[in-house]
């Protein structure tokens, strides 16, 4: 588990003009701040939480290197220490706005603005966002209500409580069967909704899932969670005949995917109309001096793409420093 140790809530010096700053600390942010860290860049990570999505997955199997699997909480653990040992300083706030101070968007050269919820306000010549995405909800009656009392998007942090009790997991792509098997595995009661007639998931995860016996409920939506202090039911209705019923459980667990967290920098114009960032090869975002890595980007959602898209971030803001350096344009 993490340490709170070392984190900063204020910044090593709020009013010098770093390098780069990197907005998020997960696997694209870790990577980013490594990189550019090792670049001999003054850097630093700004996050309202550590791991990002990782920290809150039981297992990981499909990163390279670690065969049997790793947790995501000691993924995530492994990449703060790494950070924190070539002296970048973690600061734990929450970026709540992202402005230009010095910028001309196409020459340079750049410095920015970032403002958080704490009331601090950092300078940096460039930016790398990071942020990740947040579980995305079912927006149905009763989910809201109950988030905390039987309502979860964690399995790790959550499954435990319902240790011989009945839950339902929602989803059907590689976390929803892979919680489902977790949850099994600690002695769960459960049960899985999804919408369509098949997965997502990778066959190796459907291939372990069907050999669960863990039931299915398929063509099947969550229209409605009740409960009186906690959940207590969900309402099913089955997309193929319309029927609809009752189904009694004390816990709904929520795997649909995943949306980004990027409503502090639309502003910038530099998201699309679902809210994600595009980036091009090197990273680039529409304003020059921000770059994106990671599940923000409109591109494939694995840890291993977001670490490759945080080190050609790191790279790509070197190179931007370095050019302004030599056309005599920074500081």
């Amino acid at each position: 588990m993490f340490s709170l140790t070392g984190l900063s809530t204020s910044g090593k010096d709020e009013n010098k003009v770093r390098d780069v700053l990197v907005i998020g600390a997960g696997p694209a942010g870790y990577t980013a701040a490594l990189y550019a860290a090792r670049y001999g860049l003054d850097v630093d990570i700004i996050s309202k939480d550590l791991g990002g999505q990782i920290a809150l997955t039981d297992i990981i199997e499909n990163y390279p290197g670690f065969p049997e699997g790793i947790s995501g909480q000691e993924l995530a653990t492994r990449m703060y220490e790494q950070v924190k040992k070539l002296g970048v300083d973690v600061i734990f706030d929450e970026v709540v706005r992202i402005d230009p101070t010095e910028c001309a968007y196409y020459e340079g050269p750049c410095k920015f603005e970032v403002k958080t919820k704490n009331g601090k306000s950092y300078k940096t010549k460039t930016v790398i966002l990071a942020v990740g995405a947040e579980p995305r909800k079912l927006h149905v009656p009763g989910e809201d209500k109950f988030y905390g009392r039987g309502v979860s998007y964690c399995a790790t942090c959550d499954g435990p409580l319902f240790k011989g009790k009945s839950v339902i997991v929602v989803g059907g792509g590689n976390t929803a069967l892979q919680e489902a098997l977790y949850l099994k595995s600690i002695g769960v009661n459960v049960s899985l909704v999804h919408r369509r007639e098949g997965f997502r998931a990778d066959k190796i995860v459907q291939d372990r899932f069907r050999e669960s016996g863990i039931p299915m409920i398929l063509n099947t939506v969550v229209t409605e969670i009740r409960g009186e202090a906690k959940v207590e039911s969900v309402i099913l209705k089955n997309l193929k005949t319309g029927e609809t019923f009752e189904k009694k459980v004390d816990g709904v667990f929520i795997f649909i995917g995943y949306e980004p967290k990027t409503d502090f920098v639309k502003h910038l114009g530099i998201t699309d109309e679902y809210g994600y960032i595009p980036v091009d090869m090197y990273m680039r975002t529409k304003v020059k001096g921000i770059f994106a890595a990671g599940d923000i980007t409109n591109t494939f959602k694995q840890i291993a793409v977001a670490v490759g898209q945080g080190a050609i971030a790191a790279a790509s803001a070197k190179e931007l420093l370095e050019d302004w350096r030599e056309k005599n344009l920074s500081e």
